[in-house]
């Protein structure tokens, strides 16, 4: 694990990613403080399924209904 702080970080960021590519952990500080890590990123490996919250969603049946003051404040209110 490498610790570096904010003004390191941004001078030498190419060579951290690099770090991070090789498989190390970067800590960034800010007054002497851990405030973010720096790590590989893995692409998750579950196949996204079509359709995974049918059911579980619920649409309002006046949801394409304008309220009036909504209308009236852009212009679309009645005459």
């Amino acid at each position: 694990m490498h610790i570096t702080n904010i003004s390191e970080a941004k001078a030498q960021l190419s060579a951290l990613i690099e770090r991070v590519v090789g498989g190390e952990e970067v800590i960034i500080g800010k007054a002497g403080m851990p405030v973010a890590r720096l790590v590989r990123y893995e692409r998750s490996q579950e196949t996204r399924a079509p359709g995974a919250l049918k059911g579980r969603i619920r649409i309002a049946k006046d949801f394409d209904d304008l309220p009036q003051d909504v209308a009236d404040t852009f212009g679309a209110g009645s005459p």
